[in-house]
């Protein structure tokens, strides 16, 4: 490839007539395909210049050149740039001129030059569709400032939401130079080679690149993470990666129409957000009003209001679109009335004039041929553009409606699968529509791809669809990217799922919307995967009714409660999976029986349930286990028994099933969860340290304890940390050991918030919140308490939420508020009650004993009597040191009463069962009490 001036010269008859060039730039273009190799491509300095940011190309050097005198710099093609913008499109045909957004610039520019300081900064430009803000931003970045600056590119689409990363994995593959036609192992080298090479350091981030971008992962540990630390390990290996670039050189990262974010790619920005202050980063981004965002309190953090052109400026757009003939100035003035300054609308109307033949000649140099009828101008843009279309040729008309099928962005293999018409007639269509300027070429190599000018373009070019003719295209768009993409499924799959769900072919939608589901699960994008799963079973439900059918329906009620779940949408997930549990029931199929009601049994322990509801479900779990000799269904009951003996105070039958559980696991592979939020080997071990807590077995609680942290620890597991965290802390909380306890708590609150485990946040807090309190810092404990239990209410949460609520009242009365503490308690033992928690209900009974004895005088047998109610529970139950608690209660309220006998019987049973039981803390308590009486 060379690229000069040439001499043309016509060559034939009448009747044919060619052209051929000659001189000396086909000379040397004839050279340089002489001197490549087959397959290969050999250009000039001169055509590298005029591609210059659309291609790659590796010099080779000077090279003699027959026929010329010196050496001619030499380059081989490598490959395009993967993507144009439509911005980079229309520089060729020529931008309109840019106008009223100086004070805009300036502000950029300002921005700018903080972040190359060290001082990361986040632009947000705001404005309705149209109003320039893809065109202020393509000012910006191809501006002199942004000279030494790497500038990264991404943006979201209307029908993106469903498809988490989606503007992250285009930002990547970016970055990385991903094309089209990369196989997964060129994907590998590409992404393995440049990570490498900018810090080894991060060489631990590549599973998680590699998976977002559909590249098998052949790293156990991995594949061992749940969706929630996967997703964490996503959001921090991009957060580190641009983080680390912007170390070697200021980065700006632009995205597009955040209004159309997906949640994950908005966990992302929030996540890179927090962490710009110190770094040399720019991060700027456009969205219509009605997005929202947390940022707006960063002092980094710079809005700017894009609004429609000023009339003067709007006056010198125009001027620039139709040129200076004084016959178009009432023109001008009813376009910019009827627009309000909106430079696409103005754009768009200038070109439905030219169109109709209200104006002629071309742009800058246009004058009126007829009189101009206002109602020729339309009061929208989209009215505008759907009057446009409408005036195309029909097979213009048709193809462009195709197009808006596929997506805003139009594969030319794609459109050519569906378009029905001859290639020649579909590239002269494509051209057609170049020109009248509704696509344009965003993609060169290695498949050609057109992009809709405007997402307003592509909206209205859709809507204009007939539904039969829609609903034929998507199906047959489905069709197509089977066969184009057959190695490339899982890639492709929310397409997939997109057009077999649009286009009604339900077998192929159940299948692709549920594999599209699982994938958004597996990324912890749990608010996509719901949409998938929904869609799943309304495409199911027209499928002709079989046993296949009734065994997908349940498999898909048990996928959605997964999503629904973390989400805190625990009333919608109760009701998918007693929809589940009525399918297993009239179908008879035990093993979906067995596994509905496991999720069930979990319901009720996380939601507040009564705890016979709890047990029930498991016992029919663990029937069904039995019967089936079914492994993992067996564990999974013997799970749900052990929580729910625990919460229910029978805390010597947990002891038993907690060692059921674990002759159950043995032989089993200690990473296998088996469908189960936290590690049965973790479960078994954290829910043996708080029964033998109750209990007074401090020791062997607290070896289970340990060991419980090491197991999950070894198994990378946050949510097992967590959980064998609080256990263990609960064990040194009750013992007295505070100190120990508040570490073990402040370690399960920062892992709950670095791994969003939003249902056990409370439960922490609460735990942390009651130690402060008993370590002297009243004020914040109850503070942090209180903090604990609007969380619980917010999120719905019943699960140890009436021992929060009475440590809550714990802390009031070391406060001396006595009236709030009683109010917590009384809370306390009535909803311990209504869940059969009846060792929750004892220690909320002890509190209301304490609260009667305060006053002076004390109320003697309101206090009596709930002492003697907590102490036959406590005795009941087991519970040894609640039960030395009471006696240490019931004594303080003796000796203030003059009954000093009973008074040195009880606290003396108290003092000697701390002192049995290593409870130095309360031990400490006691024995002044005991002084006292002599």
């Amino acid at each position: 490839l060379h690229s000069g001036e040439v001499v043309v010269r016509t060559i034939g008859n009448d009747l044919r007539m060619d052209y051929s060039a000659v001189g000396q730039t086909t000379h040397l273009a004839a050279r340089m395909e002489q001197l490549a190799p087959p397959g290969g491509i050999r250009l000039t300095g001169e055509v590298l210049r005029l591609a210059q940011g659309f291609i790659e190309a590796g010099p080779l050097g000077p090279m003699p050149i027959k026929g010329l005198a010196g050496s001619v710099e030499v380059f081989e093609l490598l490959g395009s740039r993967p993507t144009r913008t439509r911005f980079q499109a229309a520089v060729a045909r020529g931008l309109t001129c840019f106008v009223g957004r100086d004070p805009e610039l300036a502000a950029l520019h300002q921005a700018l030059a903080r972040g190359l300081a060290g001082c990361g900064q986040v632009v947000a430009l705001v404005g309705e569709a149209g109003v320039g803000k893809s065109r202020l931003v393509w000012e910006f970045t191809h501006s002199r400032r942004t000279e030494g600056w790497m500038i990264l590119e991404s943006g979201s689409v209307s029908y993106g939401k469903a498809t988490a990363y989606l503007p992250v994995i285009d930002l990547l593959k970016a970055y990385w130079q991903i094309e089209s036609r990369d196989d997964p192992r060129k994907v590998r080298q590409k992404v393995t080679g440049r990570l490498l090479a900018l810090d080894r350091a991060l060489e631990p981030t590549l599973p998680a690149f590699l998976s977002l971008l559909d590249v098998p992962v052949e790293d156990p540990a991995w594949q061992a993470l749940d969706p929630p630390q996967r997703r964490q390990r996503t959001l921090d290996a991009c957060q580190r990666l641009f983080l680390r670039e912007a170390q070697v050189q200021p980065v700006l990262l632009v995205f597009e129409d955040l209004h159309w974010i997906d949640t994950e790619t908005q966990a992302f920005l929030d996540s890179l957000v927090e962490s710009l202050p110190a770094a040399r980063f720019l991060l700027l981004v456009n969205y219509r009003p009605e997005y929202r965002h947390t940022w707006g309190s960063k002092t980094y953090y710079t809005q700017l209001r894009i609004d429609p052109l000023p009339t003067e400026s709007a006056g010198v757009l125009l001027r620039a679109l139709l040129g200076t003939d004084p016959g178009l100035e009432p023109l001008k003035r009813v376009l910019v009335e009827r627009t309000e300054g909106n430079p696409f609308f103005l754009e768009e109307s200038v070109q439905a004039l030219v169109e109709t033949g209200v104006l002629a000649g071309q742009r800058g140099a246009y004058r009126m041929t007829k009189p101009l009828e206002v109602r020729q101008i339309p009061a929208t843009v989209q009215a505008i553009l759907a009057a446009r279309i409408d005036r195309l040729p029909s097979e213009d008309k048709r193809l462009l409606q195709a197009a808006s099928v596929i997506g805003k962005n139009v594969p030319l293999p794609l459109l050519q699968a569906i378009a029905d018409v001859p290639d020649n007639s579909l590239r002269r269509g494509l051209g057609d529509l170049q020109a009248a300027e509704f696509l344009y070429e965003s993609s060169l190599f290695p498949n050609l791809q057109y992009t809709f000018k405007h997402a307003l373009t592509h909206e209205v070019a859709y809507g204009s669809l007939l539904q039969e003719r829609r609903r034929a295209l998507h199906a047959r768009i489905a069709e197509a990217i089977e066969a184009l993409y057959p190695d490339r499924l899982a890639e492709q799959v929310e397409s997939l799922a997109r057009h077999a769900f649009r286009g009604e072919g339900w077998e192929k939608a159940v299948t692709y919307l549920r594999q599209a589901g699982a994938k958004a699960l597996s990324r912890s994008a749990y608010r996509e995967a719901v949409v998938f799963f929904e869609q799943a079973l309304a495409s199911l439900a027209q499928l002709p009714d079989t046993r296949q059918k009734i065994e997908r329906a349940i498999d898909l009620r048990l996928d959605l409660r997964q999503s629904l779940f973390p989400l805190g949408e625990f009333a919608t997930a109760l009701g998918v999976l007693r929809e589940a549990d009525d399918l297993a029931r009239k179908h008879d199929d035990p093993r979906r029986l067995g596994w509905v009601s496991a999720y069930l049994s979990g319901h009720h322990v996380h939601t507040g349930g009564h705890v016979a509801e709890m047990r029930t479900f498991a016992q029919r779990v663990e029937a069904i286990a039995e019967r089936l000799g079914d492994i993992p269904l067996q564990i999974a009951a013997e799970y749900y028994l052990a929580a729910a003996s625990q919460l229910s105070g029978d805390y010597r039958g947990a002891e038993q099933v907690c060692r059921k559980l674990m002759q159950a696991l043995q032989g089993q592979p200690i990473r296998e969860r088996f469908g189960l939020v936290v590690s049965p080997a973790v479960m078994w071990r954290a829910t043996l340290t708080r029964t033998l807590a109750e209990r007074g077995l401090f020791d062997g609680g607290d070896a289970y304890g340990q060991e419980a942290i090491r197991i999950a620890e070894e198994l990378d597991h946050p949510f097992s940390v967590v959980v064998g965290c609080l256990d263990l802390a609960y064990l040194k909380s009750v013992r007295g050991e505070l100190s120990q306890a508040a570490r073990l708590l402040e370690r399960a609150i920062a892992q709950c918030r670095e791994w969003n485990i939003t249902s056990h946040t409370p439960i922490a807090m609460a735990f942390w919140g009651y130690v402060h309190a008993l370590s002297g810092r009243i004020g914040e404990g109850i503070s942090v308490l209180r903090q604990a239990l609007t969380a619980y209410e917010r999120a719905g949460i019943g699960y140890y939420l009436s021992l929060s609520v009475n440590l809550l009242g714990e802390a009031y009365l070391l406060a001396d508020q006595v009236e709030s503490a009683r109010a917590c308690a009384d809370r306390a033992v009535m909803l311990a009650r209504g869940r059969g928690e009846r060792g929750h209900e004892a220690w909320a009974l002890r509190l209301l004993g304490e609260i009667a004895s305060r006053p002076d005088p004390p109320h003697v047998e309101t206090a009596e009597g709930h002492f003697a109610q907590a102490l036959a529970l406590a005795d009941e139950l087991g519970m040894r040191p609640l039960f030395a608690h009471c006696h240490l209660g019931f004594g303080r309220l003796c000796r203030r009463t003059g009954r000093r006998d009973q008074a040195r019987e009880h606290l003396t049973t108290a003092a000697t069962m701390y002192g049995e039981m290593g409870m130095g803390f309360w031990l400490e308590r006691a024995r002044p009490e005991l002084t006292v009486l002599g």
